[in-house]
């Protein structure tokens, strides 16, 4: 050290070692600082929590989800190809909502083959898919009173109204024919899950009680429309 004299007391010059960190650990900790910078971000895409709820039903790999989801949501949510799946399985991977289940070759039909990659839910992922159903749940109802007290706006428009209804009615009965076949439709090698049976019977009764609704508006303006007549 090389000391500096300041009147008649001699201070020695403080040294600052700096501390080097082993490479691997440098790099450890980039990684393990980006992989919370990804946990923290919210995960907005209805593709990566709809592959988490089929993953909770049934621990799975990437091709047999993929066609799990073309069956169930490929008409409500479609998707360009199996590469989607295997985005939102590595999504959610690094979110610590689904982990890996590591299988022996032995659990495959052809022992020579590599082992297909399993994947299950962890705790996280079951309460945080639980938390996303309420919230959609939420959603669908304030849209839908949204739209009624939007269709109110055309009080002095009724026919405006009935010409919106109308187009309504036609979506709904689209809707109706597009359902979900019942049990009896299914292919006989296929038996429904839970999941078909809710969305079929919901969607029948979501239907059902939409016309129901469709008619009480129609009625409604209806008579808006003859008033209006009758003044002119």
């Amino acid at each position: 050290m090389n000391p500096r004299q300041t009147g008649h007391v001699t201070i020695p010059r403080k040294e600052t070692a700096l501390r080097r960190w082993p490479e691997s650990d440098y790099y450890s900790g980039l990684m393990g600082r980006s992989i919370k910078r990804e946990s923290s971000v919210p995960m907005r895409s209805p593709v990566n929590w709809t592959v988490l709820g089929l993953v909770i039903e049934r621990s799975s790999y990437g091709f047999e989800l993929w066609t799990r989801f073309e069956r169930l949501y490929g008409d409500v949510m479609p998707i360009c190809n199996e590469s989607n799946i295997y985005s939102a399985l590595n999504r959610l991977r690094d979110k610590g909502l689904i982990e890996e289940v590591p299988r022996s070759r032995a659990t495959e039909p052809d022992a020579s083959r590599q082992p297909k990659l399993h994947y299950r839910a962890t705790q996280e992922g079951l309460g945080a898919y639980e938390a996303w159903v309420i919230v959609q749940m939420r959603e669908h109802h304030r849209r839908s009173r949204e739209f009624a007290r939007q269709l109110g706006a055309f009080a002095q428009q009724p026919q405006t109204a009935l010409g919106i209804l109308a187009r309504y009615e036609r979506a709904c009965l689209d809707e109706k024919g597009a359902a979900i076949p019942t049990v009896t439709e299914f292919p006989s090698r296929f038996v429904p899950g839970l999941g078909d049976n809710l969305a079929s019977v919901y969607g029948r009764a979501v239907v059902a009680a939409t016309l129901g609704w469709v008619e009480y508006a129609r009625r409604e303006f209806g008579i808006l429309a003859s008033e209006q007549a009758l003044a002119k």
